[in-house]
């Protein structure tokens, strides 16, 4: 018999998902891998004309939805520019600091097939440049070298090598024996995980929703606009499953559910999060009330859109958000503890 929630399986499907590229814009791929996992659970789904994926579990009550969504999207680049000197400016995708990238291994995506590479100052070597330390760490430094012996943009066009190619960075993932896992692209995959495990956790164990649930894999989250549309007019409460942020002055850990009550959109819904940290404390669930001041998330896009819900926002605490990443395996358990009260609790008054 399965044991709930199995943290392993759900590690297992984030090492899955990080090394799948998907940078905004280069998704197909990733929501190809999730939309395959949920036919094998006879889980009926469908794509909307942005390419997201939307899951359904009848429930109860057909009247009033719920939905919950979590994004495959993550951070990445595209070539802005193939430089005289046979390396490549990027232009980035989602909102990260170049300093985050420097030394990372990439991956240039063409029409054609992929090439490899390095991102690396322009002033890299300390024997050749005064101030390979000192320089600003900017679109103008930064370079791909790519793995190709090519010494002008004639011989990188002559790979296939052009504006606007895409480009992932190498995700490095690595698990470790007392239960952490380290990653780039966490943000959002680590919740993508969480939801699909939910999913089969659902479909394994028979239960029946008190209201129809709505699933939605999202893949624009990170330029803004992943999760503000497709939301079935019958949706009452929308819960974004994101990551919960850490810094100086956070409360959110990598050992608890994060619970946001505000971040730079404002306020989210107070009788959501009140619903939400009575259910943590009625099944013995770790959580963290916290506030992030630079996040927006697809519930709040889909709240700036227009849409007439009670939003929300949850997820699993990772430490050097859109940078060098790490959670704990206890973080992912609760999160998915909480989220498997919530799809089968009321819906809150408003």
């Amino acid at each position: 018999m399965t044991t709930y929630p199995n943290t392993e399986e759900t590690l297992d499907l984030i090492e899955k998902l990080v090394q799948i590229p998907s940078p905004s814009g280069f998704t197909d791929d990733v929501i190809t891998f999730v939309e395959n996992h949920l036919k094998d659970l006879d889980v009926p789904t469908n794509r909307n004309r942005k390419g997201g994926l939307i899951a359904t579990l009848e429930g109860e009550d057909s009247s009033q939805h719920r939905m919950l969504t979590a994004h495959v999207d993550t951070l990445g680049a595209m070539v802005k520019e193939v430089k005289g000197n046979g390396r490549l400016k990027l232009d980035l995708i989602g909102g990260f600091q170049f300093n985050s990238i420097e030394g990372e291994y990439c991956t240039i995506h063409t029409t054609d097939g992929t090439f490899t590479g390095t991102i690396l100052m322009r002033q890299t070597s300390v024997h050749v440049y005064k101030d390979a330390g000192t320089a600003e760490r900017n679109q103008n430094n930064m370079e791909v070298r790519i793995d190709a012996k090519v010494e002008n943009a004639e011989e990188v066009r002559a790979l296939g090598i052009e504006v606007g190619d895409f480009v992932s960075f190498a995700p490095r993932v690595e698990r470790t024996e007392n239960g952490f896992i380290k990653s780039r692209h966490l943000d959002d995959k680590a919740s993508v995980a969480i939801v699909m495990q939910l999913i089969k956790r659902l479909q394994e164990t028979g239960d029946k929703l008190p209201y129809t649930t709505h699933f939605l894999i999202s893949n624009n989250e990170e330029i803004g606009y992943g999760g503000n549309s497709n939301i079935p007019a019958e949706t009452v409460e929308y819960l974004a499953v994101d990551m919960g942020a850490m810094g100086d002055g956070q409360s959110t850990d990598e050992y608890t559910v994060s619970i946001c009550v505000k971040d730079a959109s404002g306020p989210y819904h107070l009788g959501l999060r009140n619903n939400l940290v009575q259910l943590a404390k009625e099944n013995d669930i770790g959580y963290k009330l916290d506030i992030y001041p630079y996040y927006g998330s697809d519930a709040s896009a889909a709240i700036r859109a227009g849409h007439d819900i009670v939003h929300g926002l949850v997820g699993p605490g990772i430490d050097s958000s859109h940078a060098f990443e790490r959670t704990h395996e206890s973080s992912l358990k609760c999160t998915e503890e909480l989220l498997y009260a919530y799809v089968r609790s009321e819906l809150v008054k408003y």
